[in-house]
């Protein structure tokens, strides 16, 4: 069986993204969450306004940028467990980037990239976030809800 882990980002802005926090869910519900430091003179009046005031909900969840690739490596380790490979399921291409910058672009071999962005019935995201009362554009509820709202399509397996 085929682990699927979910994963969102959150960013500076399009242009040139910094990572500011990323978020994982896997198939049975395990989460990885971190927020780093990063560049506020790059971030976009959106993330200023919509994406920051949202940082800080998980104390725990702060990490220095060189420690943040060991606690993703620990955590995919964790998650994966016996299986051959996992499935990080991205509905953005810079999703997968910035996971793989935060990797130091070491990507286990286990590790491949689904695009899933075509999969994602927006209305359930949307109905999880009113009825989880998690706000959209924080990388960990984004993730869950990705995760809620996902539909697989019979032929692609």
């Amino acid at each position: 069986m085929t682990l699927k882990i979910f994963l969102d980002t959150e960013f500076t802005d399009f242009i040139r993204p910094h990572l500011i926090s990323i978020g994982m869910v896997a198939d049975f519900g395990e989460e990885f969450y971190a927020e780093i430091p990063y560049p506020d003179s790059e971030c976009s009046d959106f993330v200023r306004e919509t994406v920051i005031p949202l940082l800080g909900r998980f104390p725990d969840a702060i990490c220095s940028k060189e420690n943040l690739p060991v606690r993703l490596r620990i955590w995919l380790e964790l998650v994966r467990a016996q299986r051959d490979h996992i499935e990080i399921c991205v509905d953005s291409q810079t999703d997968w980037d910035l996971l793989i910058s935060a990797l130091e672009y070491q990507v286990p071999k286990w590790c491949r990239q689904t695009f899933i962005g075509n999969e994602i019935d927006e209305l359930r995201r949307s109905d999880f976030h009113r009825e989880n009362d998690s706000p959209e554009h924080h990388a960990l509820y984004d993730a869950w809800a990705n995760k809620y709202a996902f539909k697989e399509n019979p032929s692609s397996n």
